[in-house]
């Protein structure tokens, strides 16, 4: 987005602004593209999570083996129309650093997280209305199996396991603290850069972004911290959102939390290929894990909130 220059800026905020535009053509596209394609019981994956917990590193390796579709950046504004988007988006495919400035690269094949747009577009239409969507983003990358990373997904697993029986549900989570700081971090990174240029702030509010800068809004409602530039208010959030995650979907057995810490161990990423019915990956190819060295940390952090964290991480990772 920070790249983009004005012609593509005009057409994003064109396309995003007039819904009629994406939602016409999701209905094109339906009638040249759409076929029967038995998807009901293939073992998709949908990656949730709060973010800074590994969730792109664990999309793009997932990706990396060549045996899921996804939305990519090439589908981007056209998100409703994965067919026709590979027609009328160019060939450029350079690879640069993503926003985030945290040395994740990407170019117009990479994998994102867009599928919210569809998800908030068509919320009043039956729910097997995901089914003919996801059809056209498999037929247009003539795959079988699904991969979506979306950070609102985990408020929606009853629904995809009822639609897509066999599907997987990864959520990763990582060291508190460290989460915490890489959220308050970004928080600050977001706002600085959204202020300098405005169309940050709308490209982010048109595909759903709101995890932090200037329209960040919280997952759970604020108990005892209500200051964004205060790493408490990012540990509390933590919390709140784990501890309902937790609770909620512990027993199931297609849900597997990862350790975010522990994904550059071959072993242990091992169990969780064998876990999604992954195969044929080879030891070196998992090398999208190698920043999750702790940090040292010195922050006024309220100690009863660190050990309620701690003793909620320290549950999952033993478990």
């Amino acid at each position: 987005m920070k790249n983009y220059n004005g012609i593509q800026k005009i057409l994003h905020d064109f396309v995003f602004k007039n819904k009629i535009i994406n939602k016409s053509l999701y209905e094109i596209e339906k009638v040249f593209f759409l076929k029967d394609l038995n998807i009901k019981y293939q073992s998709h994956i949908f990656i949730t999570s709060l973010p800074r917990s590994g969730t792109t590193s664990v999309l793009n390796f997932l990706y990396s083996s060549g045996q899921y579709a996804s939305l990519t950046y090439r589908n981007m504004p056209f998100l409703l129309s994965p067919n026709f988007s590979k027609i009328l988006v160019g060939k450029s495919n350079l690879k640069k650093e993503r926003m985030h400035g945290d040395g994740i690269m990407f170019n117009l094949d990479s994998p994102e997280s867009f599928d919210e747009v569809f998800f908030k577009n068509y919320e009043k239409l039956p729910k097997d209305e995901l089914i003919n969507y996801l059809k056209l983003i498999l037929l247009s990358q003539n795959k079988n199996k699904y991969l979506s990373k979306n950070n609102f997904n985990y408020k929606r697993i009853d629904l995809i396991e009822n639609l897509l029986p066999n599907s997987k549900f990864l959520i990763p989570i990582r060291e508190p603290i460290q989460q915490a700081n890489s959220l308050l971090n970004q928080h600050i990174h977001f706002k600085d850069i959204q202020t300098k240029d405005d169309f940050i702030l709308r490209y982010m509010n048109y595909l759903y972004h709101n995890e932090f800068g200037l329209n960040h809004l919280p997952w759970n409602k604020p108990i005892n911290f209500i200051e964004q530039n205060d790493i408490n208010y990012w540990l509390e959030q933590w919390l709140l959102f784990y501890k309902d995650i937790i609770n909620t979907n512990q027993n199931k057995k297609n849900v597997t939390f990862l350790i975010y810490e522990e994904l550059e161990d071959y072993e242990y990423l091992k169990k969780i290929l064998d876990q999604i019915e992954l195969t044929n990956i080879e030891k070196k190819n998992m090398n999208f894990f190698k920043n999750s060295n702790k940090k040292n940390l010195i922050q006024n952090v309220n100690d009863q909130l660190y050990r309620e964290t701690e003793n909620i991480y320290k549950y999952i990772k033993n478990r």
